[in-house]
C-alpha cells in the first residue's frame, strides 16, 4: 500500500460519513489522517514495518494508527466496509462528480432516486435535477460538466501517485536478481501530468525466472496475461502495469518505442522512411535487416541525425527539428531550484509554524523562502486584514535577523478581486519582499471579464507572480477562461513572473502554456504553495512541467542565489 492509497480509504471513510450527516469532528479526524498521510515524505508502510510508532505523527491517534495497520495488511478496513454497507448503490461515487457534495448526493437520491453515475446523468439530460430546490439550471449544467470531466479522467491517476506505484515496483524489481536492468517507460516517462497504464521495460538473465520473481510483488491482486515477451498484471488499487521483455541489443529500441508519444515516434520514424530504414521497437535496420541500431535511444538519434531528445519533449511540438538542428533547450533540473516562493503557515491555514517552515526550507539546502499567506478574502482559510499581516511580516524578520542560513522573504498571496483590485491595501503589499495574486473565487466570468480582472492584477505595480494562473484543479475543476496572449505580453511588459504551481493536483502553469508565455517573453517561477514542511517535496513535481514547457534554468526566478533574486525582486 502506497501513502497515497492509505490516505483515499480515509478519505471515503469522511465522504460516507459525510453523506450519513455524521459528527463533523469526526470527520475532520478522518479528513486530516487523511492529509497527513498523503504529505508524509517517508512511505507509511515502511514506518509500520521498521516498527514506527504511528502516533507519534500528527492526527493520528491510537485508533486512527490501528486502522493504519489494518489498511496496510488488507488494502481496506472494517469500518469502510460497514459504512458502505449502510448506504444504497453506489450512491458515494456521486461525491467523485465536481459540483455534487454529500448534502447535494443525498437530495438527489431521495428526491429523484439517483444512486448511480448513469442515474445522475440521466436525470441531468431529462432536466430534472433543475427542479429540485436549490438546484437550478446552472446546477444542473455544472453538474453535466463535471460528469463529462470525470469521464475525461477515467482510468487515469496523477502523476503523483504514479510515481508511488513506481517506485513500489520498482524498489522489488530491484530485488529481483533474475532482472539485469529495468526501465519505467510510457507517460509516466514523459513526466505527463496524468497517467494511465503503467509500463516497465525488463532485461532479465532468465524470464521465466523474472517473471515469477515479479509476480511475487504484494501489490499484485490479478495476473491478466503471462507471456515469454509480455506479462500483464492488475495491482490491487486497479492499476495495470505491463512487463516486457527485451534483449540488451533492442533495449533503446523498446525504449523509445515504448515512451512515446505515438505522435514523436511516427515523426521519428518518418525520417527513418526517408532513408530507406525500418524502426521498430526491436530496432533501426535497413531493408535487408542490417542492424544500425537498437541498444541505446542515442544511437537511434544518433543514426537518424538528431540529438537524444529528453523524454519531456517527446510530444510533437518541434522537437524533432530542434533536435536536428541542434536547438534543444538545456532543460532546468531540480537541483537548479535555489528556494520556494509560496508557502504558508499556521498564520493562515498552513499546518505548521513559521519556524517549522523555515526550518525545513533549510534542510533541503534552499537559501531562501518566500512565505505567503493568505489575504482576508479567503476566509476560510483564516486570511489576515492589513493589521495582521503587518504584524506577520514583522515576525517574519524578526526570525529572519536571528537565521543564519536562509532568507525569509515577507510576502502575502493576495486575492484578485471580481473587478481586478487587489484584496489589501496597495501601499502595505508595496512593503512587502514577495506578493503573489492569485483567483479563489468568482471563477465563472466570462473570459473577456476574467482577463481584465487578470490585466487589473499585472497592471498594478505591486505584484510580482500570478499565483496558478489558470486555477484548475485536475480532474475536478476547469481552468478559468482568458486571454492567455494578452495576459502574457502584459507580464512581460510589467515584469511580473507567472507561476508554476508544483501541487500535484494543480501543475498550473499547465506545460501547453508555458511555450506561448515563453515566447512572449515571461518569465517564471516555480513554488510548492507548501501548506506543511513536507509539502516542500513537491518542487519536482513542478519542475516536470517546466520541462515539458521547454524550460531552462535562467528562464526560472528561483533558480537564482538569494542576492541576485533580491536585486530582481525589489522594486523601484
Amino acid at each position: 500500500m502506497e501513502n497515497t492509497q492509505v490516505a483515499a480509504v480515509f478519505n471515503q471513510i469522511a465522504d460516507l460519513l459525510e453523506l450519513q450527516q455524521a459528527n463533523q469532528f469526526r470527520i475532520r479526524s478522518y479528513r486530516n489522517a487523511a492529509r497527513t498521510i498523503s504529505g508524509l515524505s517517508q512511505r507509511l508502510e515502511d514506518i509500520a514495518r521498521q516498527g514506527g510508532d504511528l502516533t507519534e505523527l500528527a492526527n493520528i491517534g491510537e485508533s486512527t494508527a490501528a486502522k493504519v495497520h489494518e489498511i496496510l495488511e488488507t488494502g481496506t478496513c472494517q469500518r469502510l466496509q460497514e459504512l458502505r454497507e449502510e448506504l444504497p448503490g453506489e450512491l458515494p461515487e456521486l461525491m467523485r462528480v465536481p459540483g455534487v457534495g454529500p448534502r447535494s448526493a443525498m437530495q438527489l437520491y431521495r428526491e429523484l432516486g439517483v444512486e448511480s453515475i448513469e442515474d445522475l446523468r440521466k436525470a441531468c439530460e431529462e432536466h430534472r435535477v433543475r427542479e429540485l430546490e436549490g438546484m437550478g439550471a446552472k446546477t444542473e449544467q455544472n453538474i453535466l460538466d463535471g460528469l463529462e470531466m470525470l469521464q475525461k479522467i477515467s482510468g487515469r491517476m496523477l502523476y503523483r501517485e504514479a510515481a508511488e506505484h513506481v517506485g513500489s515496483l520498482g524498489r522489488h524489481l530491484d530485488s529481483c536478481d533474475a532482472v539485469k536492468r529495468w526501465q519505467v517507460a510510457g507517460s509516466f516517462r514523459r513526466r505527463a501530468e496524468t497517467i494511465g497504464d503503467l509500463d516497465f521495460l525488463l532485461e532479465a538473465t532468465d524470464r521465466e525466472t523474472a517473471t515469477e520473481q515479479v509476480l511475487a510483488h504484494h501489490a499484485i491482486g490479478e495476473v491478466m496475461s503471462r507471456g515469454r515477451e509480455r506479462t500483464s498484471v492488475r495491482l490491487d488499487s486497479g492499476v495495470q502495469v505491463d512487463f516486457r521483455f527485451f534483449e540488451a541489443e533492442s533495449f533503446g529500441a523498446a525504449l523509445l518505442y515504448f515512451t512515446g508519444s505515438k505522435a514523436h515516434n511516427i515523426a521519428v520514424r518518418k525520417l527513418a522512411v526517408e532513408r530507406d530504414w525500418k524502426l521498430n521497437e526491436y530496432g533501426l535496420s535497413t531493408d535487408e535487416e542490417r542492424r544500425l541500431a537498437g541498444k541505446t535511444e542515442q544511437a537511434i538519434y544518433g543514426r537518424l541525425g538528431l540529438a537524444w531528445i529528453p523524454p519531456e519533449l517527446r510530444e510533437d511540438r518541434g522537437e524533432v527539428q530542434a533536435a536536428a538542428e541542434g536547438t534543444l533547450p538545456a532543460l532546468i533540473e531540480p537541483d537548479d531550484i535555489r528556494g520556494d516562493l509560496q508557502s504558508h503557515t499556521d498564520e493562515t491555514d498552513g499546518a505548521e509554524t513559521l519556524e517549522q517552515m523555515a526550518r525545513a526550507a533549510s534542510e533541503r539546502g534552499y537559501e531562501y523562502l518566500a512565505i505567503t499567506n493568505h489575504s482576508k478574502a479567503v476566509s476560510v482559510a483564516g486570511g489576515m486584514d492589513e493589521d495582521r499581516l503587518r504584524r506577520h511580516a514583522d515576525a517574519i524578520r524578526e526570525l529572519d535577523a536571528s537565521l543564519g542560513d536562509i532568507r525569509l522573504l515577507t510576502g502575502v498571496e493576495v486575492d484578485i478581486l471580481k473587478d481586478g483590485r487587489l484584496d489589501l491595501d496597495e501601499s502595505l503589499l508595496a512593503e512587502l519582499d514577495w506578493v503573489v495574486a492569485s483567483i479563489h473565487y468568482n471563477m465563472n466570468l466570462s473570459e473577456k471579464q476574467m482577463t481584465e480582472r487578470l490585466l487589473a492584477a499585472v497592471r498594478s505595480g505591486v505584484v510580482h507572480c500570478l499565483g496558478h494562473p489558470t486555477d484548475r484543479i485536475i480532474g475536478e475543476r476547469e481552468p478559468i477562461s482568458f486571454d492567455a496572449d494578452r495576459v502574457f505580453e502584459a507580464c512581460a511588459e510589467h515584469g511580473v513572473w507567472i507561476e508554476i504551481n508544483a501541487q500535484p493536483d494543480r501543475l498550473d502553469l499547465p506545460d501547453n502554456y508555458c511555450r506561448g508565455a515563453l515566447e512572449a517573453g515571461v518569465q517564471f517561477t516555480i513554488s510548492t504553495d507548501a501548506h506543511k514542511s513536507s509539502d516542500l517535496d513537491f518542487m519536482r513535481y513542478g519542475v516536470n512541467v517546466a520541462r515539458r514547457g521547454w524550460l531552462q534554468k535562467d528562464d526560472v526566478l528561483n533558480t537564482r542565489g538569494v542576492d541576485q533574486l533580491l536585486d530582481r525582486i525589489r522594486r523601484s
